[in-house]
């Protein structure tokens, strides 16, 4: 399948975009990007120098996705989202020169297979996002999120558990936690989802 590139996107030679994937109006991908297959990065979006994205990875408008992020397979980025990258960060030194490319450690976000991050949250770097967690809109996420976590709030804590189709999950008599959408089944230890093992 063809890779779609509209001409207003600024994609950098050094950019590597996988097959099926759409890089839409004002869109900039920069040299060193990866991109698996059908990816979308949506108007007005940004991805970073060197940044690592699966297939099937979904960039809603004006995401703002600064190097050296991660994300695997299926994550989905909200419209006006952005990914920091910089512990500290300062325009110049303390004699006030301005600091250049050299002068700071670049830290990254990394979103594991399947996340969610909602419209307008910020992700404070280092983070990581966990398998298929969701993150509420307008959120700041400042520390690393679980796996299957509903995460909401300034900063963010987890609220719910969620199951792959992004439903809030319902615990029952036994205990296990269920998807009321899909009928799959979790269980919960020491504040940690994992997917039930099959009888």
């Amino acid at each position: 399948m063809a890779v779609r590139i509209v001409d207003s996107a600024d994609v950098a030679d050094g950019a590597t975009i996988g097959d099926g994937s759409s890089i839409w109006h004002l869109a900039q991908v920069r040299e060193g990007a990866v991109l698996g297959e059908n990816c979308v990065v949506g108007r007005g979006a940004y991805v970073g120098t060197g940044v690592q994205m699966g297939d099937n990875c979904k960039l809603q408008n004006y995401a703002l996705v600064y190097e050296p992020a991660v994300l695997e397979d299926g994550v989905f980025v909200g419209p006006a989202v952005v990914f920091t990258n910089d512990h500290f960060p300062r325009a110049v030194s303390p004699d006030g020169t301005l600091k250049t490319g050299d002068d700071w450690e670049a830290v990254g976000v990394t979103c594991r297979t399947g996340a969610s991050i909602g419209a307008r949250s910020v992700c404070v770097a280092p983070v990581t996002i966990g398998r298929w967690a969701l993150v509420a809109a307008g959120s700041v996420v400042t520390k690393d999120v679980p796996d299957f976590a509903l995460v909401a709030g300034v900063p963010a804590r987890r609220i719910r558990w969620v199951g792959k189709a992004g439903v809030p999950l319902e615990q029952n008599d036994s205990g296990t936690w269920v998807c009321p959408q899909t009928g799959d089944q979790y269980t919960e230890h020491d504040n940690t989802l994992t997917e039930a093992v099959a009888p």
